[in-house]
């Protein structure tokens, strides 16, 4: 298959990018306290001066008191935002482009015990799980989130980031109300249907779109399946997805991040269209693809242990030149080896570094 497609420029409002790669955001907590340091500034750098088109950061969270499940995720307002200026200036310095991942971790509970923040935001007081763990947050604490999340966004621009991604995904805050096992709220920011459900990222996504201004990109990372229920659908339909997805775009949502465990899965019964193709496909926006590229295996699995070697990656490049999305996000690939991108235009993808779990103890 041709790299032509895969390392060609993409352009939208003020993002201009060399080539179609996008590294996946990806948590490595090695940020103590919250702030970002000089090793994390390098980690990214090494990306950028290997020609990732755009890094998307590991998640950085809003100010909320419980807004993040382990203690060394990085946060993004008070004294981690000179880190982060930091980490711009040096990925910038390469010439890479960057944009950070705005997070809210919301019921579900990080590995550390002893690390248990509260009071816990969720919609109704119910995991992912399906179990009572508290309380439904107050129309104050749902007023107050998205107020952080717009703060953050205004930060992002002001430090120089080249773009946003909000965190929709994985049974997180945001993904919270988007589900209806964990969504059961009877008033605004519930309902029955799907499109009811998204009433509260679409707040977020037009609060973020006021500190923004018009011509900076807003990304929106979405799944079905969160995490511990792989199986979880959030539109079982392309009907259903449509009524989920248009009303994010409407809010102001530029690009859609659709997370699968592995993208060559079809979404619906009757197309080989995966979730990036069917939400191109019902909005016409562009669509990121993400889940397994270049490595083998899945990353869920990798995380637990299995080792992954480094693979062909001629499906996502022929999805990609049949134009069923706009970008391929890269994340345990890249994560083992910063030369990814260069080894893959070069042709000596073969040599890439393969994943195991012993690699996340580090940044390199």
């Amino acid at each position: 298959m041709s790299l032509d497609t895969l390392f060609s420029p993409f352009a939208l409002k003020s993002l201009s990018l060399p080539n179609r790669i996008v590294m996946a955001p990806m948590t490595r907590n090695f940020s103590p306290g919250g702030v970002p340091n000089q090793a994390v500034a390098d980690y990214y750098e090494r990306r950028a001066q290997n020609n990732v088109g755009l890094i998307l950061t590991e998640g950085t969270v809003i100010e909320r008191p419980a807004s993040k499940n382990e203690a060394n995720i990085p946060n993004f307002y008070g004294d981690a935002l000179d880190g982060w200026a930091k980490v711009v200036a040096a990925v910038h310095a390469k010439g890479g482009k960057i944009a950070p991942q705005i997070w809210h971790t919301g019921a579900v509970l990080g590995a550390d015990a002893g690390y248990r923040p509260t009071p816990m935001d969720m919609p109704s007081g119910i995991a992912i799980d399906g179990k009572t763990v508290g309380n439904p947050m107050s129309d104050a604490d749902i007023a107050d989130t998205i107020a952080a999340f717009a703060a953050a966004a205004g930060n992002a621009k002001r430090l120089g980031f080249d773009a946003i991604e909000l965190h929709g995904a994985h049974g997180y805050l945001i993904d919270e109300f988007f589900w209806a096992l964990t969504n059961k709220r009877d008033d605004a920011w519930g309902g029955e249907t799907v499109g009811e459900r998204t009433r509260f990222a679409a707040a977020i996504l037009k609060a973020c779109r006021a500190a923004v201004g018009p011509d900076f990109p807003i990304i929106i990372r979405l799944s079905q399946w969160k995490g511990g229920a792989f199986d979880a659908k959030i539109a079982y339909t392309p009907a259903e997805m449509e009524a989920w997805l248009k009303p994010l775009v409407d809010a102001g949502a530029d690009i859609l991040h659709c997370s699968q465990r592995r993208f060559w899965e079809p979404e619906f019964d009757g197309s080989d269209l995966n979730f990036a193709g069917w939400a191109k496909k019902l909005t016409g926006v562009p669509t990121i693809t993400v889940g397994s590229v270049g490595l083998s295996g899945e990353f869920i699995a990798g995380f637990g242990g299995e080792a992954s070697h480094s693979v062909a990656i001629d499906e996502v490049l022929r999805r990609l030149d049949r134009g069923d999305f706009d970008l391929v996000a890269v994340g345990r690939a890249i994560l083992s080896d910063p030369e990814w991108v260069e080894k893959i235009r070069s042709g000596r993808g073969e040599d890439a570094r393969g994943f195991s779990r012993s690699l996340l103890g580090e940044l390199f």
